[in-house]
């Protein structure tokens, strides 16, 4: 596991010395995507000091969450979510970071335990317009977001993106740029809102520059998956 480690160390200098060049220094979270990848590798992580993860799939997050519960980790839902999930999500993540529909909402509202706290959320704009993503149109997030907001049960705390992998950097660009300009749009009604998650292990730093708070690495962390290895639907 000593490559893991030292790919650690190495996105987290990337990740500091992009906050430090954007003039926000200590101001930019990594989440560790370890979806497909072992138990074990994030056991490693977290010896390293990190402690917020992500996963796509809810059965192999319930997995890792019995085989790590002695670790005190962060966990976030970054895939799709289909509504037959939202009470599990509910009970066992800390974020949700995939929210792209109104009927999810009143859901997950129900099923969190009042004894964990608000689940905290964020917004999922398919800010790109792909019909193979997931996310609500740009349009549409506000309304989304002022429903989280209504439910004691959550905690509406900003926006997440996936924009389309084009190889040209200005478009990459110009999506981070659109999406924080939907997120300052946002503060202006939600102040409290904090978290603009955007970028992962090819852009990050891009997306750092165009205002992320937050960015996804997996790749960069652990190494290419074997998309085999998960259930997509589970």
């Amino acid at each position: 596991m000593k490559l893991c480690e030292t790919a650690y160390g190495s996105v987290i200098g990337r990740v500091e010395s992009a906050a430090q060049a954007a003039g926000r220094p200590g101001q930019v979270r990594l989440l560790a995507v370890s979806k497909t990848k072992p138990a074990g590798a994030i056991r490693t992580l977290a010896a390293a000091g990190q402690r917020a993860f992500g996963e796509n799939y809810v059965q192999e997050a319930l997995a890792k969450q019995r085989d790590l519960a002695d670790l005190p980790l962060e966990w976030h839902m970054i895939g799709p979510l289909q509504s037959n999930k939202c009470p599990e999500v509910a009970r066992h993540f800390d974020w949700l970071q995939s929210l792209d529909r109104h009927r999810l909402v009143p859901l997950l509202a129900r099923h969190r335990p009042a004894a964990r706290g608000p689940l905290q959320v964020l917004v999922q704009v398919n800010i790109d317009d792909e019909a193979s993503k997931s996310g609500c149109a740009p349009a549409d997030a506000a309304a989304l977001a002022d429903a989280v907001a209504a439910h004691s049960g959550l905690r509406l705390r900003g926006l997440m993106a996936i924009p389309a992998p084009a190889p040209d950097p200005a478009r990459r660009r110009d999506a981070f740029r659109r999406m924080r300009a939907l997120f300052d749009a946002l503060r202006t009604s939600h102040p409290h809102a904090d978290t603009l998650s955007m970028g992962m292990s090819d852009d990050f730093e891009l997306a750092i520059a165009e205002g992320a708070t937050m960015v996804r690495v997996g790749t960069a962390l652990f190494g290419k998956r074997d998309p085999a290895a998960a259930d997509p639907q589970a």
